[in-house]
């Protein structure tokens, strides 16, 4: 087993950076930040309860060729009626994308094709955290390619960036990135999925930038699908300016370990922000998330639920921070976790915060933890389900006012026979 920093040094090995240009500049300097942040160690406050040793038994290497897929390899994962953008271990696959229901109101394509887009150059790197997060900084040094999404007024078909990790023969690395811009006053729903083909062993780790204008609205549906052999760190950063309105859906099922790091900042007054989150998980798998609502204008509202269910011996962590910020008068937020355990061996661990700097606020939080109510699936036993079956009902009506808050009815559909039909298959 490799220690936590020979396995953070293994990922920066094999990549060659050409320092021309701002990108290449950006990503010397971000190699360098994260070879000095190097990986967190065990006892660092926001990793001490993620257990890691799954993850240093191998060594991963960056991807040097492609896997090439046909549409019947990714059908499973296709929406109907979306723009779509396609990577493939990284790489922008344009022959399984379709954007032919953009309109005038978005630019889409691979980020890379377009780093001669001054607004590329002025919104790149600038809301994700580099400088004190070392995988925010590995993604930054190492991507190769990445989702660009510009949205300037009222687009009525989702936005689907699909992230697809294929097999390998051995471990791999890869990076996905995605950078959203969102102009004053626009309208958009944006899906991000990562999914897994295979059983290889990878890792992602994922950096996505969001930057919402004065009075723009995003619903974010962000669902983690990957292999129970695949580990999957996720970074999100959204910036709210004046007005804005940004809702999010977040998702973890798959994954040995997972982590998701969401950071929202509400940088303009009266900016609203709503977080839903869901972690379904069974086996030895890990689901860890990590989230800040940093209320730093007057007059901002947030609301967020995030829920976990754990089965087997699997271990689900939740810490979620509201920070109100000196001069943030008139914050209304509210918190709640609630947590559903499965088996006598699975672990929840749930941290919900607040860090307040004003007296002139409503805030407000709270968690809960229990188990499968007994009267209800003797109920539903007495009516002529086996228990498998009863319990995988009573785990999807728990888990439903997650779902369905995810605006494309379709997906809503899909996730839910998932929970339904195969909940737990995967196990480890």
């Amino acid at each position: 087993m490799l220690t936590r920093e020979q396995s953070f040094e293994q990922m920066l090995l094999g990549k060659t950076i050409k320092p021309e240009g701002w990108l290449g500049k950006l990503r010397l300097n971000a190699q360098s930040t994260a070879k000095a942040l190097n990986f967190p160690p065990a006892r660092h406050d926001d990793w001490r309860l993620t257990d890691l040793s799954a993850l240093l038994q191998h060594t991963f290497q960056p991807v040097d060729t492609y896997a090439v897929l046909t549409h019947e390899d990714i059908a499973d994962y296709l929406i109907d009626g979306t723009i779509r953008l396609v990577f493939v271990d990284g790489s922008y696959a344009p022959d399984l994308s379709d954007v032919a229901q953009a309109n005038d109101a978005i630019v889409v394509g691979a980020l890379t094709e377009r780093l001669g887009d001054q607004l590329v150059e002025k919104s790149f790197a600038q809301v994700s955290v580099v400088d004190d997060d070392a995988f925010s900084a590995l993604n930054t040094s190492n991507f190769d390619d990445g989702a660009w999404v510009q949205v300037n007024g009222e687009v009525t078909a989702p936005v689907h960036i699909l992230n697809i990790a294929t097999r390998r023969e051995a471990p791999t690395a890869i990076y996905p990135r995605a950078l959203v811009v969102m102009q004053a006053n626009s309208r958009a729903t944006l899906i991000e999925d990562f999914a897994g083909i295979g059983e290889g062993v990878s890792f992602s780790n994922a950096v996505t930038e969001i930057v919402l204008h004065d009075h723009a609205q995003l619903q974010h549906i962000r669902v983690q699908r990957e292999t129970n052999k695949a580990f999957h760190f996720g970074h999100c950063a959204v910036e709210s300016d004046k007005g804005s309105v940004y809702t999010s859906t977040a998702l973890a099922f798959g994954a040995r370990v997972s982590r998701h790091s969401l950071h929202v900042t509400l940088a303009g007054e009266g900016a609203e922000s709503t977080l839903n989150g869901l972690a379904l998980i069974a086996g030895r798998q890990i689901a860890d998330t990590h989230t800040l609502i940093d209320h730093a204008m007057p007059r901002c509202k947030s609301n967020q639920l995030h829920k976990c269910i754990a089965d087997g011996a699997s271990h689900a962590i939740f810490s979620g921070k509201i920070m109100v910020r000196e001069g943030a008068s008139g914050t209304d937020s509210a918190q709640s976790s609630r947590n559903l355990l499965l088996s006598g061996k699975a672990h929840i661990d749930t941290q919900p915060q607040l860090e307040i700097f004003n007296d002139d606020v409503s805030c407000k939080h709270g968690a809960t933890i229990g188990e499968i109510d007994a009267d209800a699936l003797f109920f539903l036993k007495s009516r002529g389900l086996t228990e498998e079956r009863a319990r995988n009902l009573l785990t999807h009506a728990f888990a439903a006012e997650i779902i369905e808050k995810i605006p494309v009815q379709s997906l809503v559909e899909s996730l839910s026979k998932t929970i339904l039909d195969e909940r737990m298959k995967a196990g480890v």
